[in-house]
């Protein structure tokens, strides 16, 4: 069985964790307490179902839970933080939450690391609504000019996901796309969102002029598009600035277009 979410592939029979095809070291018992989560992804698991999967009920301290759960995290770029792939539910338990996709193989199939396709693999939408913000284009011709549309672009992505009603994918997700003729619909299969935002910085004259655009992954309509012009004296509060004035901007329409969907759906009970 493989298991895909993100540029992941978890190989439950090879016993193999790879990102965008490079095999990613993990230790035996963290490899184990991911195969864990991952297949009870549908439900909570307590501490208790943990140590009594992954050590046998042998008594444990926090901290060895803890450690292994670090380890977890950091092998699939999550952390205690971000809590993007597994979420710690106070006094309950834990639970992995990323969109995952199966694959069976047939018996005693072979898979090279090279054929491992995560373009073909089809995210199912997470239960919020999901957006991802792919790296601006330097409009500059100025290499230096790299740096700060990246450094935008993380600006935005943590102004995002401070909004617990929104999943926002992490930023090493979105920057598979950078330098890349990006289609809407590859970005929504790859990584599973129902939003996309794009944009381009251009630096002319002591300014800085961000374009930024909102798009319906699933539908391909343009929600929101803006224009943003500010004096390059302070890198720093101009990404701030600029975050924020996207973030205002987009988050009520990507709430305004999940009410309007939810309009649209049919009741399953009509007396309802």
């Amino acid at each position: 069985m493989r298991y895909l979410f993100e540029e992941y592939v978890f190989h439950t029979d090879r016993r193999e964790l790879h990102r965008e095809g490079e095999l990613v070291p993990v230790a035996p018992q963290v490899f184990d307490l991911l195969n864990y989560l991952i297949r009870n992804r549908e439900r909570v698991v307590s501490k208790d179902d943990i140590i009594k999967v992954i050590w046998n009920g042998r008594s444990i301290s926090d901290a060895a839970l803890a450690t292994r759960l670090n380890a977890a995290r950091t092998a699939i770029g999550d952390s205690g933080e971000e809590q993007r792939f597994i979420k710690t539910l106070p006094r309950k338990g834990f639970r992995f939450v990323g969109a995952v996709r199966e694959v069976q193989e047939p018996a005693g199939a072979a898979v090279a690391d090279n054929q491992l396709e995560l373009q073909k693999a089809d995210l199912a939408l997470p239960d919020k609504p999901s957006i991802a913000v792919l790296p601006f284009e330097n409009l500059s011709g100025d290499p230096e000019q790299e740096y700060f549309a990246d450094g935008m672009v993380e600006e935005i992505i943590t102004a995002l996901s401070r909004f617990k009603s929104l999943f926002v994918i992490a930023r090493h997700s979105s920057f598979t796309f950078k330098g890349k003729a990006v289609d809407i619909e590859e970005v929504r299969r790859r990584l599973g969102v129902r939003y996309v935002l794009e944009g381009a910085v251009r630096k002319a004259s002591g300014k800085v002029r961000i374009t930024g655009q909102l798009i319906d992954a699933v539908t391909g309509a343009h929600l929101w598009a803006d224009r943003f012009e500010r004096d390059l004296t302070d890198i720093f509060a101009l990404q701030d600035d600029v975050a924020l004035a996207v973030v205002s901007a987009v988050q009520p329409k990507m709430l305004q277009t999940e009410i309007a969907t939810a309009v649209r759906r049919r009741p399953e009970n009509l007396t309802a």
